[in-house]
């Protein structure tokens, strides 16, 4: 996510730590275009979804009645953040993927009734978003170190040395969905290094349910989440000057039983050319796709093996039964 705020809010938020120069940033995402979109399923990361119009969008698709998750989610935090937070008594809360930070607010509550919320680190790929949320946490909690953390979770963490211990890692949203197996193992592996033995990891994961429910949820009736997908063209057109037609790309979403995840795709509507500076001229055929996101869905074996992959184990599972589960994890000797 990149994202930028006005001076006077700049002017009350420490500047994010950056992971990388703008040369480099734009380096890393010309190879990846270009890797990318020479696949035979020509495929892009779902990290370039979100500038600050893709980040605003995805705010409002966890309000659509479709898309069940974030209640889901939300009413499993409100019932359970204060127990979790008594047992562990964090005193860092590190959010991966933090965006809005909007279900960050019932752990930071928690701990803050639990009289030991010290430091708050939200980890994303949008700077403007990102320093937009940590000014507003500043505010809405006094006394509380906001560090904001700029970083591509797939590749790097970007958390900041010398941390209060113990820290509670939080990836909500069932972010973990969006990556395949081999990258997810390596994710959580990069989370594993970075944790000591009073550490833990809060996990969430959508769970297993029927098609009709899951596809509902990444097609709604409004056009969001087709607007969203298309923005990832928007991205491309703006950071790396391509000449993507957006309004000759539709939406497609559909859940593989067999592979247990929902797949999201950009379908051209003709044959065209697209030209991207530094990457080159791509053909797209009528009907040929780009898969822009994959979103996993799990049950509790799927995710005690994701976990034991990655020298982490399942301590607690809190699940709501059909819809949505959280994962306590920590780390293996």
């Amino acid at each position: 996510m990149t994202r930028r705020v006005g001076n006077a809010a700049a002017a009350n938020v420490e500047r994010p730590i950056a992971i990388a120069v703008v040369d480099e940033r734009t380096s890393t995402m010309i190879d990846e275009v270009r890797e990318g979109l020479a696949r035979r399923q020509k495929e892009l990361p779902p990290k370039f979804f979100y500038d600050e119009r893709g980040s605003e969008l995805f705010e409002k698709i966890t309000r659509l009645p479709e898309y069940y998750l974030t209640r889901a989610e939300r009413a499993l935090l409100e019932e359970n953040a204060c127990p979790i937070i008594e047992t562990l008594r964090p005193r860092t809360l590190v959010e991966l993927g933090a965006g809005s930070a909007a279900k960050t607010r019932i752990l930071l509550d928690a701990m803050r009734d639990a009289g030991c919320a010290e430091d708050y680190v939200p980890v994303d790929v949008s700077e403007d978003f990102l320093a937009d949320t940590a000014w507003r946490l500043r505010n809405e909690y006094p006394g509380l170190r906001v560090t904001p953390a700029i970083a591509d979770i797939g590749s790097s963490l970007g958390i900041p040395e010398g941390l209060p211990r113990p820290v509670l890692f939080a990836f909500l949203g069932s972010t973990i969905g969006n990556f395949d197996a081999p990258s997810a193992r390596a994710l959580l592996a990069r989370i594993r290094a970075v944790m000591r033995p009073f550490d833990r990891l809060l996990l969430g994961a959508d769970l297993r349910k029927p098609k009709r429910v899951i596809e509902a949820a990444y097609n709604d009736k409004r056009g969001i989440t087709a607007a969203f997908n298309r923005n990832m063209l928007r991205v491309l057109n703006r950071e790396l000057g391509a000449d993507f037609d957006i309004g000759s790309f539709a939406h497609r979403a559909y859940y593989s039983s067999e592979r247990h995840r929902i797949e999201m795709h950009l379908v051209s509507a003709r044959e065209q050319i697209v030209h991207i500076p530094r990457v080159g001229d791509v053909h797209f055929a009528a009907g040929e796709t780009i898969r822009s996101e994959i979103s996993c869905k799990y049950d509790r074996p799927s995710v005690r093996r994701l976990l034991r992959a990655a020298s982490l184990k399942l301590e607690h599972w809190i699940s709501d039964d059909d819809q949505f589960a959280l994962a306590i994890a920590l780390p293996r000797p």
